[in-house]
C-alpha cells in the first residue's frame, strides 16, 4: 500500500485515545483510598495537580523521543532503540502483560461494579468478559470502525463527566463545608508519607497519558502531531480530574467516601438521591467502556511490533486486509480475560503501577542518553526547559514507586516477576527465533 494511499489516525482520534486511556478506573476510585489518611480539600487537589503536572513532563519527554523516533511500539520501540533491544523486548512484556491487559481488566471490573448497583444480581465477572469480548471483535475489524468509535465514546464521556459536575453541584441539597484555600498542618501533609502513598493512586490514574506513541506509526505526520496530541490530552484530563474530585469533595462527607471505592455512586447519592445514583451507575458504566475500548485499540500495537521484530511472534506482527493487527487484539483480549477471572481488583492495581512506573521512568532515562549519543538526529520536537521536565517526572515516579516497595512488597515482587518473566522470554526469542529481524 503506497503511503499516499494508506489510512492514517488523526489527531483527533489520537488524542481521544490518550484521554480515554487515562479516564477510567483510577479517578472513579483513588478519592476513597486518599481520604484514609489525608482530610485537607487543598491537599486532595494538589495530589492531583501533581499527578497532571508528572504526567504532562512524562508526555514531554515522549514526544521528543517519538517525533526523533516514529514508530508504533512506545517503550518497546523507545528502549529497544536507544538501549538495549533486551531492554525494549522486556517493557513491551510489561506494556502488553500489564500495561494494558491489567488496566482493561481493572475498568471491565470496575464496569461490571456500576453496573451491578443498577442491576442487582449481575453476574460480575460475565458481565465484565462480555464486554471485553465484544470491544475484541470491534477493534480487530477496521480502522475505520475502531477510530470513529473511539472518537464517539471519549466525547460522550468528556460530556458525561462535566454534566455530572454541572448538575451535581447545582441540585445538591446542601453543598459541604470545604474549603480548598491552604490551611495550617498542609506543610507536614505534603511532606510526609501519606501523600506519597496516595501518589501512587493518582499516578494509576494518570496512566495512558502515553497512548498514541503505541500507535505513531499510523498517526498522520507524527513529528509535528505528536507533541500536541500528548500535551493536549493530558492537559484536558488534568482539567477534568480537578473538577470531578471538587465536585466529589463539594457534594458528599469525607467520613462517607473515605476507604469507599464507588465515590462517584455515593456522590451521586448526595446530590440526586437514589435514583439519580442509579443513573450515575449506568453513566460510569459507558465511560468504562471508552476506557476499555482504548486500550483494546492502543495496547495490541506493541504486540504487533515485537511480532514485525522476533520471528517466534511473527503472527502476531501479521495484519488483516485493513492493516489492523487482528491475532494481536486476540492475543491481549485473552490476557485481559484472564485477568477478569483469576486475579483480585486490589492485587491488579497495585503491582500494575508499580511496573508501569518503573517501565515510563527507563524511557524518560533514554531520552537522556539519546541527548549523548545521538546530538545530531533530527528532532521536530524537543522538550522545553530540558532537563527539567525529565528530572521531575524521574524524581516523583520513583519516588512513588519506591513507597510501592515499602509498604506492598508483595505486589512490588510480582511486578519484578513480570520482568524476569520478560527477560527468559527474551532468551527464548532469540534462541528459538535466531536474531532480532532487522
Amino acid at each position: 500500500m503506497s503511503e499516499a494511499s494508506k489510512s492514517f489516525y488523526t489527531p483527533a482520534t489520537a488524542i481521544a485515545v490518550v484521554m480515554a486511556n487515562m479516564i477510567g478506573t483510577g479517578v472513579f476510585t483513588s478519592l476513597g483510598f486518599q481520604l484514609a489518611d489525608i482530610r485537607s480539600p487543598f491537599v486532595l487537589l494538589l495530589l492531583w495537580v501533581v499527578g497532571g503536572v508528572t504526567a504532562l513532563c512524562g508526555a514531554l519527554c515522549y514526544a521528543e523521543l517519538g517525533s526523533a523516533l516514529p514508530r508504533s511500539g512506545g517503550e518497546y520501540h523507545f528502549l529497544g532503540r536507544v538501549l538495549h533491544p533486551s531492554l525494549g523486548f522486556v517493557a513491551g512484556w510489561v506494556s502488553a502483560t500489564i500495561g494494558f491487559a491489567a488496566p482493561s481488566a481493572l475498568a471491565a471490573m470496575t464496569f461490571a461494579a456500576y453496573l451491578d448497583s443498577v442491576f442487582p444480581g449481575l453476574n460480575r465477572t460475565v458481565a465484565a468478559c462480555v464486554l471485553v469480548v465484544a470491544l475484541i471483535a470491534l477493534h480487530a475489524s477496521s480502522r475505520r470502525s475502531s477510530g470513529a468509535t473511539q472518537r464517539w465514546f471519549t466525547w460522550l464521556k468528556i460530556a458525561l463527566i462535566v454534566g455530572f459536575c454541572a448538575l451535581a453541584l447545582w441540585l445538591v441539597p446542601a453543598v459541604q463545608p470545604v474549603s480548598f484555600a491552604p490551611a495550617a498542618g498542609d506543610g507536614a501533609l505534603l511532606t510526609g508519607g501519606a501523600f506519597a502513598v496516595s501518589l501512587i493512586y493518582v499516578s494509576y490514574a494518570y496512566t495512558g497519558w502515553n497512548a498514541a506513541t503505541y500507535l505513531s506509526g499510523e498517526l498522520a505526520a507524527p513529528q509535528k502531531s505528536l507533541a500536541p496530541v500528548l500535551v493536549i490530552g493530558t492537559a484536558v484530563v488534568l482539567l477534568l480530574y480537578l473538577l470531578l474530585n471538587a465536585t466529589f469533595l463539594l457534594t458528599a462527607p469525607m467520613a462517607a467516601m473515605a476507604g469507599q471505592v464507588e465515590v462517584g455512586f455515593i456522590s451521586a447519592q448526595h446530590a440526586f438521591g437514589g435514583v439519580g445514583a442509579s443513573i450515575m451507575g449506568l453513566l460510569l458504566s459507558a465511560l468504562l467502556i471508552s476506557t476499555v475500548s482504548a486500550m483494546t485499540l492502543a495496547g495490541p500495537r506493541v504486540l504487533q511490533v515485537v511480532g514485525e521484530d522476533y520471528p517466534l511472534f511473527a503472527a502476531l506482527g501479521r495484519t488483516n486486509a485493513s492493516g489492523v493487527p487482528r491475532n494481536a487484539v486476540m492475543v491481549q483480549g485473552l490476557l485481559t480475560l484472564a485477568f477478569i477471572v483469576s486475579a483480585s481488583f486490589e492485587a491488579i492495581l497495585l503491582f500494575a503501577g508499580f511496573t508501569l512506573a518503573v517501565n515510563t521512568a527507563a524511557v524518560v532515562v533514554a531520552l537522556f542518553v539519546l541527548r549523548r549519543t545521538e546530538p545530531d538526529l533530527e528532532r521536530p520536537f524537543r522538550v522545553p526547559l530540558y532537563p527539567l521536565p525529565a528530572l521531575i517526572y524521574l524524581g516523583i515516579t520513583l519516588w512513588t514507586a519506591f513507597y510501592v516497595v515499602r509498604e506492598n512488597p508483595a505486589e512490588a515482587g510480582w511486578g519484578v516477576a513480570i520482568f524476569a518473566l520478560g527477560g527468559v522470554a527474551y532468551v527464548i526469542a532469540r534462541r528459538i527465533g535466531s536474531k532480532p529481524v532487522d
